[in-house]
């Protein structure tokens, strides 16, 4: 028979059951992140549960994470959203924060993270991301305020399962917050070339699987409104040489993805 204590049910204060209520599992996918992860870590050493989903690294990431947490696991590749639902599987407490390795939660975001989780309105929660491009913080080219849903209940979402640029789909009432999540996508030059590359064959696999026609203007016509888009619509001229890269960067991949598909279709 359910016994009542004059400090709550079973004997816990009211403090303990919400705290219990807003414990928080992070989750992160990693390959060869020895030189993000250990930053990426220690800006969220306080969560409650850290679970890594590892995909065969050869450098040191699995170490690194080892010294940070036990819930390190590998597995095979199959594309961002199905990973990050492996890793979403791990998880045990009622909160998650879904993280990149090259991703950093500032003290700031921190307090606002604990703050959001206590709102009994909201099932998730969209942070504002703000990025670095070889060396510098990009404020247009498409690439700020970038809302992006990372935070929510365990039970109220789960992720696309698309083979890139997956997102969260919420089961539930959203809100947003206004301290940024620092990301360090671009470090430079090679890490530009290999992200195109990585991209554009994931973005081309996953049209192929659903079907998507391409002809022979798709890929310069495509690349050059990607390339006008960034640079003038979302104003990345505003960004200098920076955004004017980025714009040559959308371009580049946008052209390759759609080179790719018409590989694929020709085979």
């Amino acid at each position: 028979m359910m016994q009542f204590c004059a400090n709550g049910l079973f004997g816990l204060t009211d403090t303990q059951i919400v705290k219990n209520f807003i414990e928080l599992s992070v989750i992160i996918i990693t390959k060869n992140e020895a030189l993000n992860i250990r930053a990426c870590l220690e800006s969220v050493a306080w969560a409650d549960e850290i679970i890594v989903v590892d995909s065969g690294s050869t450098d040191d990431t699995v170490v690194i994470c080892l010294e940070f947490t036990p819930h390190v696991y590998i597995h095979d590749w199959p594309g961002f959203g199905p990973q990050k639902n492996r890793a979403l599987g791990y998880a045990s407490k009622n909160w998650v924060l879904s993280l990149d390795a090259d991703e950093r939660v500032t003290p700031e975001l921190h307090a606002q993270l604990l703050k959001a989780m206590e709102d009994a309105g909201k099932d998730g929660f969209y942070l504002p991301r703000l990025s670095q491009f070889c060396g510098r913080f990009i404020r247009h080219s498409g690439w700020h305020p970038d809302y992006v849903m990372r935070l929510f209940k365990r039970t109220k979402g789960r992720f696309s399962d698309d083979l890139v640029h997956e997102s969260v789909i919420l089961q539930g009432r959203a809100g947003k917050l206004s301290c940024p999540l620092l990301h360090y996508s671009y470090m430079n030059e090679a890490d530009v070339n290999r992200k195109i590359e990585q991209y554009a064959s994931a973005a081309a696999l996953q049209m192929f699987n659903s079907g998507k026609a391409v002809n022979g203007a798709d890929a310069p016509v495509r690349a050059g409104w990607a390339f006008f888009r960034t640079y003038c619509l979302r104003l990345g001229f505003l960004d200098g040489v920076a955004g004017f890269n980025i714009a040559c960067m959308n371009a580049r991949t946008t052209y390759l993805k759609y080179r790719k598909l018409q590989a694929l279709r020709s085979t």
